[in-house]
Protein backbone atom coordinates (compact mmCIF):
# COMPACT_ATOMS: atom_id res chain seq x y z
CA UNK A 1 0.00 0.00 0.00
CA UNK A 2 2.86 2.37 0.86
CA UNK A 3 4.40 1.76 -2.56
CA UNK A 4 1.11 2.70 -4.25
CA UNK A 5 0.89 5.93 -2.27
CA UNK A 6 4.49 6.86 -3.06
CA UNK A 7 3.95 6.16 -6.77
CA UNK A 8 0.79 8.28 -6.72
CA UNK A 9 2.57 11.18 -5.02
CA UNK A 10 5.40 11.02 -7.54
CA UNK A 11 2.90 11.03 -10.39
CA UNK A 12 1.14 14.08 -8.98
CA UNK A 13 4.34 15.99 -8.15
CA UNK A 14 5.12 18.92 -10.50
CA UNK A 15 7.73 18.07 -13.09
CA UNK A 16 10.83 20.23 -13.40
CA UNK A 17 10.62 22.23 -16.60
CA UNK A 18 13.06 21.07 -19.24
CA UNK A 19 14.58 23.45 -21.81
CA UNK A 20 12.42 23.55 -24.91
CA UNK A 21 14.00 22.49 -28.19
CA UNK A 22 14.40 25.31 -30.73
CA UNK A 23 11.59 25.64 -33.25
CA UNK A 24 12.11 23.37 -36.24
CA UNK A 25 11.97 26.26 -38.70
CA UNK A 26 14.80 28.07 -36.91
CA UNK A 27 16.86 24.92 -36.45
CA UNK A 28 16.50 24.08 -40.14
CA UNK A 29 17.51 27.60 -41.19
CA UNK A 30 20.64 27.50 -39.03
CA UNK A 31 21.54 24.02 -40.29
CA UNK A 32 21.14 25.01 -43.95
CA UNK A 33 24.71 26.27 -44.19
CA UNK A 34 24.70 26.00 -47.99
CA UNK A 35 22.25 28.93 -48.07
CA UNK A 36 24.33 31.04 -45.69
CA UNK A 37 27.64 32.82 -46.12
CA UNK A 38 30.67 30.96 -44.78
CA UNK A 39 31.77 33.94 -42.68
CA UNK A 40 28.39 34.07 -40.98
CA UNK A 41 28.31 30.34 -40.27
CA UNK A 42 31.60 30.73 -38.39
CA UNK A 43 29.84 33.05 -35.93
CA UNK A 44 27.30 30.43 -34.85
CA UNK A 45 29.46 29.01 -32.08
CA UNK A 46 29.63 32.32 -30.23
CA UNK A 47 26.09 33.50 -31.02
CA UNK A 48 24.05 30.29 -30.54
CA UNK A 49 21.37 31.54 -32.96
CA UNK A 50 18.87 28.68 -32.67
CA UNK A 51 18.82 28.80 -28.88
CA UNK A 52 18.69 32.60 -28.83
CA UNK A 53 15.81 32.94 -31.28
CA UNK A 54 13.93 30.19 -29.47
CA UNK A 55 14.36 32.04 -26.16
CA UNK A 56 13.10 35.26 -27.73
CA UNK A 57 10.09 33.50 -29.26
CA UNK A 58 10.56 33.92 -33.00
CA UNK A 59 7.62 32.34 -34.85
CA UNK A 60 6.64 31.76 -38.50
CA UNK A 61 4.62 34.61 -39.96
CA UNK A 62 6.26 37.35 -37.90
CA UNK A 63 7.33 40.67 -39.37
CA UNK A 64 10.85 41.20 -38.05
CA UNK A 65 13.05 44.28 -37.73
CA UNK A 66 16.73 43.27 -37.87
CA UNK A 67 18.70 46.23 -36.56
CA UNK A 68 22.25 46.80 -37.87
CA UNK A 69 21.91 43.62 -39.95
CA UNK A 70 23.51 44.43 -43.31
CA UNK A 71 25.96 41.56 -42.94
CA UNK A 72 22.91 39.26 -43.33
CA UNK A 73 23.84 37.08 -40.37
CA UNK A 74 20.39 37.14 -38.79
CA UNK A 75 18.49 37.70 -42.02
CA UNK A 76 19.87 34.47 -43.50
CA UNK A 77 18.34 32.61 -40.55
CA UNK A 78 15.22 34.62 -39.78
CA UNK A 79 13.88 35.04 -43.33
CA UNK A 80 13.45 31.30 -44.01
CA UNK A 81 12.38 30.70 -40.40
CA UNK A 82 9.44 33.14 -40.52
CA UNK A 83 8.40 31.69 -43.88
CA UNK A 84 6.56 33.21 -46.84
CA UNK A 85 3.90 34.78 -44.60
CA UNK A 86 6.59 36.52 -42.58
CA UNK A 87 9.18 39.11 -43.48
CA UNK A 88 12.54 40.40 -42.26
CA UNK A 89 13.42 44.05 -42.76
CA UNK A 90 17.03 44.94 -42.08
CA UNK A 91 17.77 48.47 -40.94
CA UNK A 92 21.33 49.68 -41.37
CA UNK A 93 22.58 53.17 -40.42
CA UNK A 94 23.55 55.06 -43.55
CA UNK A 95 26.96 55.75 -41.98
CA UNK A 96 27.66 52.01 -42.29
CA UNK A 97 26.19 51.37 -45.72
CA UNK A 98 28.20 51.14 -48.91
CA UNK A 99 27.78 49.85 -52.46
CA UNK A 100 29.30 46.45 -51.67
CA UNK A 101 26.80 45.81 -48.88
CA UNK A 102 23.92 46.94 -51.10
CA UNK A 103 24.97 44.57 -53.89
CA UNK A 104 25.44 41.63 -51.56
CA UNK A 105 22.09 42.16 -49.87
CA UNK A 106 20.35 42.62 -53.21
CA UNK A 107 21.72 39.26 -54.35
CA UNK A 108 20.48 37.64 -51.13
CA UNK A 109 17.05 39.27 -51.39
CA UNK A 110 16.78 38.09 -54.98
CA UNK A 111 16.78 34.54 -53.66
CA UNK A 112 15.05 35.17 -50.32
CA UNK A 113 12.04 37.20 -51.40
CA UNK A 114 10.75 38.01 -47.90
CA UNK A 115 13.93 39.94 -47.01
CA UNK A 116 14.62 43.62 -47.65
CA UNK A 117 16.96 46.33 -46.41
CA UNK A 118 16.46 50.00 -45.61
CA UNK A 119 18.78 52.71 -44.40
CA UNK A 120 18.64 56.09 -42.69
CA UNK A 121 21.08 58.08 -40.54
CA UNK A 122 21.99 56.39 -37.26
CA UNK A 123 20.71 59.37 -35.29
CA UNK A 124 17.44 59.51 -37.27
CA UNK A 125 16.08 55.97 -37.65
CA UNK A 126 13.13 55.74 -40.00
CA UNK A 127 10.77 53.00 -38.78
CA UNK A 128 7.16 52.70 -39.87
CA UNK A 129 4.88 52.91 -36.81
CA UNK A 130 3.20 49.79 -35.39
CA UNK A 131 4.76 47.59 -38.08
CA UNK A 132 6.80 44.87 -36.39
CA UNK A 133 6.14 41.79 -34.25
CA UNK A 134 9.77 41.16 -33.35
CA UNK A 135 13.04 43.09 -33.37
CA UNK A 136 16.61 42.05 -32.67
CA UNK A 137 19.56 44.29 -31.82
CA UNK A 138 22.68 42.18 -31.49
CA UNK A 139 25.84 43.74 -29.99
CA UNK A 140 24.93 47.25 -31.11
CA UNK A 141 22.76 48.85 -28.43
CA UNK A 142 25.79 50.35 -26.72
CA UNK A 143 26.46 52.41 -29.85
CA UNK A 144 23.54 54.66 -28.95
CA UNK A 145 25.99 56.12 -26.42
CA UNK A 146 28.85 56.34 -28.90
CA UNK A 147 29.98 59.42 -30.79
CA UNK A 148 32.69 59.34 -33.38
CA UNK A 149 33.69 62.15 -35.69
CA UNK A 150 35.53 59.87 -38.13
CA UNK A 151 32.43 57.73 -38.70
CA UNK A 152 30.11 60.78 -38.61
CA UNK A 153 28.28 59.52 -35.54
CA UNK A 154 26.97 62.51 -33.59
CA UNK A 155 26.14 62.49 -29.90
CA UNK A 156 22.52 61.42 -29.52
CA UNK A 157 19.88 60.88 -26.87
CA UNK A 158 19.24 57.12 -26.44
CA UNK A 159 15.79 57.83 -24.98
CA UNK A 160 14.67 59.50 -28.21
CA UNK A 161 15.99 56.59 -30.29
CA UNK A 162 14.30 53.92 -28.17
CA UNK A 163 10.98 55.76 -28.23
CA UNK A 164 11.10 55.55 -32.02
CA UNK A 165 11.70 51.81 -31.75
CA UNK A 166 8.82 51.52 -29.27
CA UNK A 167 6.49 53.27 -31.72
CA UNK A 168 7.57 50.91 -34.51
CA UNK A 169 6.59 47.79 -32.57
CA UNK A 170 3.07 46.40 -32.56
CA UNK A 171 1.30 45.87 -29.23
CA UNK A 172 2.63 42.66 -27.69
CA UNK A 173 5.79 42.69 -29.84
CA UNK A 174 9.15 41.42 -28.59
CA UNK A 175 12.50 43.20 -28.74
CA UNK A 176 15.63 41.12 -28.13
CA UNK A 177 18.80 42.85 -26.96
CA UNK A 178 22.22 41.21 -26.82
CA UNK A 179 25.23 43.25 -25.75
CA UNK A 180 28.74 43.09 -24.32
CA UNK A 181 28.69 43.49 -20.53
CA UNK A 182 30.52 46.34 -18.78
CA UNK A 183 31.32 46.51 -15.08
CA UNK A 184 28.49 47.75 -12.91
CA UNK A 185 28.35 51.45 -12.18
CA UNK A 186 30.75 52.45 -14.95
CA UNK A 187 30.46 55.74 -16.83
CA UNK A 188 28.39 54.66 -19.82
CA UNK A 189 29.68 56.95 -22.55
CA UNK A 190 33.32 56.64 -21.46
CA UNK A 191 33.18 52.83 -21.35
CA UNK A 192 31.37 52.61 -24.69
CA UNK A 193 34.03 54.81 -26.28
CA UNK A 194 36.91 52.84 -24.77
CA UNK A 195 35.62 49.25 -24.62
CA UNK A 196 32.32 49.07 -26.60
CA UNK A 197 30.56 47.59 -23.57
CA UNK A 198 27.55 48.63 -21.50
CA UNK A 199 26.24 47.96 -18.01
CA UNK A 200 23.09 45.78 -18.30
CA UNK A 201 21.42 47.97 -15.64
CA UNK A 202 21.60 50.90 -18.08
CA UNK A 203 20.07 48.85 -20.91
CA UNK A 204 17.15 47.70 -18.77
CA UNK A 205 16.48 51.18 -17.39
CA UNK A 206 16.53 52.71 -20.88
CA UNK A 207 13.98 50.24 -22.27
CA UNK A 208 11.69 50.37 -19.28
CA UNK A 209 11.73 54.16 -19.37
CA UNK A 210 10.47 53.96 -22.98
CA UNK A 211 7.56 51.73 -21.92
CA UNK A 212 8.91 48.23 -22.63
CA UNK A 213 8.56 45.51 -19.99
CA UNK A 214 11.40 43.11 -19.24
CA UNK A 215 9.89 39.67 -19.75
CA UNK A 216 12.97 37.51 -19.35
CA UNK A 217 16.76 37.44 -19.18
CA UNK A 218 18.97 34.57 -20.32
CA UNK A 219 22.47 33.52 -19.32
CA UNK A 220 22.88 31.74 -22.67
CA UNK A 221 25.81 33.95 -23.70
CA UNK A 222 27.30 34.79 -20.31
CA UNK A 223 31.04 34.18 -19.81
CA UNK A 224 32.32 34.53 -16.23
CA UNK A 225 35.90 34.30 -17.52
CA UNK A 226 35.52 37.75 -19.12
CA UNK A 227 36.53 40.36 -16.51
CA UNK A 228 35.03 43.24 -18.58
CA UNK A 229 38.34 45.11 -18.78
CA UNK A 230 39.19 44.47 -22.44
CA UNK A 231 37.94 46.17 -25.57
CA UNK A 232 35.55 43.73 -27.26
CA UNK A 233 37.75 43.75 -30.39
CA UNK A 234 40.81 42.63 -28.44
CA UNK A 235 41.80 39.24 -29.86
CA UNK A 236 42.09 37.80 -26.35
CA UNK A 237 38.32 38.13 -25.85
CA UNK A 238 36.81 38.80 -29.29
CA UNK A 239 33.91 36.43 -29.93
CA UNK A 240 33.98 35.28 -26.30
CA UNK A 241 32.76 38.34 -24.40
CA UNK A 242 30.34 38.13 -21.50
CA UNK A 243 26.97 39.04 -23.04
CA UNK A 244 23.64 39.95 -21.56
CA UNK A 245 20.45 38.75 -23.30
CA UNK A 246 17.23 40.63 -22.58
CA UNK A 247 13.74 39.90 -23.86
CA UNK A 248 11.58 43.02 -23.74
CA UNK A 249 7.92 43.21 -24.68
CA UNK A 250 5.73 46.12 -25.67
CA UNK A 251 2.54 45.90 -23.58
CA UNK A 252 -0.43 44.53 -25.51
CA UNK A 253 -2.68 47.31 -24.20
Amino acid sequence: MKRVKIALLLALAPLQALPAAPAKSVTAAVANTAARSADNVKLDESRKPAELLDFLGLKPGMRVLDLFGANKYWAEIIAPAVGPKGQVIVWQPSQFMNDKRRREFAAFAGKQRNAMIMSSPFEAPSFAPASYDFALMNLDFHDLYWENEKNKIPRQDPDVWIRKLYAAMRPGAVVGIVDHVASAGSDTRAVVDKLHRIDPVVVRADFERAGFKLEAESDLLRNPADDHSLNVFDEKIRGKTDRVVFKFRKPAA
